[in-house]
């Protein structure tokens, strides 16, 4: 029995082994990351970068229960291809739509937002953390509403 628990276990490895020489592989050509263990400065002349229309949206005072959406424009100033990874709102009020393909250099983006007033009341501040191959990786975009009830008839 010990002998036929070894040949199944080395079968298996064996069938593991030939199955991850799969070319799953990322193509790490779009993504140079520029800081390095050694903490000696690291040439970020060829990275992506973000030239942004605008960070900062107001929608103003809109009713609550509305749903309002605004685009957030940008522009690859970099060298390479722009990747954005991930967009993280503050709350589960806000979903956004983004760019899910590299961005080439001189092209345009956008990240989109819907933001549902429904339940909510005053003055709202929001942000949007968005993670991409840039340095730094991380940048905040922001908007603000004020809600207001609606009238009563």
């Amino acid at each position: 029995m010990k002998i036929l628990n070894f040949l199944i276990c080395v079968s298996f490895t064996a069938l593991c082994a030939c199955s991850s020489n799969n070319d799953n592989s990322i193509n790490t050509d779009l993504i140079n990351n520029p800081l390095t263990a050694s903490g000696k400065n690291a040439d970020t002349s060829l990275l992506p970068k973000f030239k942004w229309a605008e960070q900062n949206h107001d929608f103003g005072v809109i009713i609550q229960g509305e749903k309002v959406s605004y685009t957030y424009t940008y522009t690859n100033i970099g060298k390479s291809n722009l990747i954005i990874s991930s967009v993280h709102t503050s709350c589960g009020c806000t979903v956004p739509k983004y760019d899910t393909e590299p961005i080439m250099p001189g092209k345009n983006g956008k990240i989109e937002i819907i933001f549902d007033s429904s339940n909510r009341n005053g003055i709202q501040n929001k942000t949007l953390t968005v993670l991409a191959n840039t340095q730094p990786n991380k940048i905040e975009l922001h908007f603000t509403a004020e809600i207001v009830e609606p009238e009563k008839k």
